[in-house]
């Protein structure tokens, strides 16, 4: 839990609903820029992003695809939310209970405990993760057909509708395997992409996939499956040397990148899991800049950020957005910090 931003979040602060139920096209959400360098907070539409970088400047994506993560139990009024695929088979899952148009986290479960799933598969819980919220769990048929058949992409009581899966993807997902969207780069179009490009900006991706985030309990980032392939360590390490900045489109790759990086701040090829917790004591040795959305109060991921910038910007950053009626969680708006 970060103690770095205080702030209380107004309701009429979270974003319901994608931008384009509220007569946005994808990429016209707002963005908010804090400077490091000057201090200086600006105002700017999504669409803007090309006149506020450099040409030569990398902006480093993560190419993973959001699974349709959450599968109702059959006969009781529970979901389950498969996190992360372990490599003995096992999924570290969060039992979620219906919650008016919703869930809300489920207290109940065991060891041995046994849930009925759809199309006649069972999830066996073996011992907890976490204490209260992730259980190791094991599923006596193949996950990600039981997912693409039964699941839909998990949600919170912010979002009171549901939404088809591809209101979760970016335009750079490729390989499915996150339990929620990377969702920093959701405002991102082929156009965008396209003029960025022609800017003279380049990209690099990387892979990382995110297990769930429950809203409710502001745990520290457990380990996820990354990869950074060696043609991106050498776009990074070219950029940097040309001097050019290092851009992370999401707090995914920063911790991706971070992960492959040495104490020098030089990239290799790199994967696995990382455990890399990333905090202002820790700092950061290769990113400039993070392209982010707006982060819950008490929410971990702001340590990280304040990584990135300053705790004094990250807190003016934050009361500026609020002021200005910014929006949150998946479908709001955006902050980019140099």
């Amino acid at each position: 839990m970060s103690a770095v931003v205080e702030f209380t979040l107004p309701s009429e602060s979270e974003a319901h609903e994608p931008p384009e139920a509220r007569g946005l096209s994808r990429d016209g959400v707002r963005l908010l820029v804090g400077e490091r360098a000057t201090g200086r907070v600006s105002h700017h539409g999504f669409t803007d992003l090309p006149g506020l970088l450099r040409a030569g400047d990398v902006l480093v994506v993560n190419t993973s695809g959001t699974l349709p993560a959450a599968v109702p139990v059959v006969g009781e009024p529970l979901a389950v939310h498969f996190s992360t695929a372990l490599p003995d088979g096992r999924w570290l899952v969060e039992l979620r209970a219906a919650a008016g148009k919703a869930t809300a986290p489920h207290a109940g479960g065991g060891p041995g405990h046994r849930y009925p799933l759809p199309g006649g598969a069972t999830l066996t819980l073996d011992e907890e993760y976490s204490r209260g919220r992730l259980w190791y769990g094991r599923v006596d048929a193949a996950v990600p057909p039981l997912l693409q058949r039964y699941g839909a992409p998990i949600r919170y009581g912010y979002v009171p509708r549901p939404w088809p899966l591809p209101y979760y993807q970016t335009v750079f997902a490729t390989v499915p395997g996150s339990a929620e969207m990377p969702s920093a780069a959701r405002p991102f179009s082929d156009r965008l992409v396209t003029r960025l490009v022609s800017a003279g900006v380049g990209f690099a991706p990387i892979l990382l996939h995110t297990g769930v985030a429950s809203p409710e309990a502001h745990e520290r980032p457990y380990p996820e499956r990354f990869t950074v392939p060696a043609t991106t360590a050498r776009t990074v390490n070219q950029a940097r040397a040309a001097g050019g900045r290092v851009i992370a489109v999401g707090t995914t790759a920063v911790r991706a990148l971070e992960s492959a990086a040495s104490g020098a701040g030089t990239v290799a090829a790199a994967g696995g899991w990382t455990d890399l917790v990333i905090t202002p004591e820790r700092g950061v040795r290769v990113v400039d800049g993070l392209l982010t959305g707006l982060h819950e109060p008490r929410a971990s991921h702001l340590d990280l950020l304040a990584a990135v910038s300053t705790p004094a910007l990250l807190r003016r950053c934050y009361a500026e957005a609020i002021a200005a009626g910014y929006l949150w969680h998946e479908f709001g708006d955006v902050n980019l910090l140099l």
